[in-house]
């Protein structure tokens, strides 16, 4: 892991049967089998999917829907790379605002990312 540089880039079309594929490995059961985020993010590493932001635009802010990091490589800064990219993300669209309406178990990682808690939903003002 140490010296490899993760490439984040859009989600494309191309990318579903890639996307099936590591939903499934990751056992995400929030996510039917068949379906693949409509707009997001997708992090790789020598060529491997590694991570994928789901994400979705509203009138003010950029709405993240689900944040999946591969197992093996939770803990490993892979998620805040992620996260960092959607601000650079937001920035560039005009949201000044990042949404997570659903964390569950992933509630500490967006407080030490610079998230607040308002409510059950978790915003961070850029």
């Amino acid at each position: 892991m140490r010296g490899l540089r993760l490439f984040v880039r859009p989600i494309e079309a191309t990318d579903e049967p890639a996307l099936q594929l590591f939903f499934a490995k990751q056992g995400n059961a929030e996510r039917p089998p068949d379906t693949t985020p409509a707009w997001g993010l997708l992090g790789k590493l020598l060529g491997d999917v590694v991570a994928v932001v789901s994400l979705d635009i509203t009138d003010d802010a950029l709405r993240v829907e689900g944040l999946t990091v591969t197992r093996e490589l939770r803990r490993k800064w892979i998620g805040r790379v992620m996260m960092r990219e959607v601000e650079q993300l937001a920035v560039k669209m005009d949201r000044r605002r990042i949404v997570v309406e659903h964390a569950g178990d992933a509630q500490e990682f967006f407080r030490r990312v610079g998230f607040q808690s308002e409510g059950v939903r978790w915003v961070r003002e850029i």
